[in-house]
């Protein structure tokens, strides 16, 4: 295995950096985007009975000691209830805005190692080969054998690139997907909340 990257020269360095900050970016927003991190289960619940002022009182007090993105977006709608109902969603929807930004923060790095990953390893391979070309002209063609080990040698980096690409790419693409279903999910939360709080302002001015 040493001698694997070894032969790969210069570039499997960087080849091997960026496999390190992809395995690290991987881990992070696989534990930052837990379902249960970003949109707690006691949240759900007791927005689910979220019908009165005491209710909502509750829910601010357990979207308090549960910090995530809907919690601090259904505390921003609860501290608005003075406002209009139009108010009140051109607020949250800056402030939700910012939190998806949080939860896309990554996403861009793993997006940029899948398109460069490979680039390096070509980049790589190619100056494998011109070293390889270059040491043939000056000694001539003996071996066979060792020509084509050369080859295979060069092509090492092409390799190391596209084993940093695909895992990358496939985590990327999972990760965006979970969070557009976490976004539609919030949304749907605070649209179902300001439902039920004008609701209930209705019936009281009536």
């Amino acid at each position: 295995m040493f001698e694997f990257f070894k032969a790969g020269g210069p570039f499997m360095v960087l080849l091997v950096t960026t496999s390190v900050v992809a395995v690290a970016f991987i881990i992070e927003r696989g534990l930052a985007l837990r379902w249960n991190k970003v949109i707690p289960r006691r949240i759900q619940e007791c927005l689910d009975h979220c019908n009165t002022v005491e209710d909502a009182e509750s829910l601010r007090r357990v979207s308090d000691g549960n910090p995530s993105p809907i919690g601090r977006l259904l505390v921003l709608a609860i501290e608005q209830q003075s406002a209009t109902k139009a108010e009140t969603e051109d607020v949250l929807q800056s402030q939700a805005r910012h939190e998806v930004v949080q939860l896309e923060r990554g996403l861009l790095v793993l997006e940029i190692i899948v398109g460069i990953a490979p680039l390096l390893g070509l980049v790589g391979t190619i100056h494998g080969l011109i070293t390889l070309f270059g040491d043939m002209g000056q000694q001539g063609v003996t071996d066979n054998s060792a020509f084509a080990r050369g080859i295979a040698i060069a092509l090492n980096t092409t390799l190391m690139g596209l084993l940093i690409a695909i895992p990358s790419l496939v985590a990327w693409s999972y990760f965006v997907r979970k969070v557009e279903t976490m976004t539609v999910e919030m949304e749907r939360m605070c649209d179902e909340f300001l439902r039920r709080q004008f609701k209930r302002k209705k019936k009281v001015a009536a």
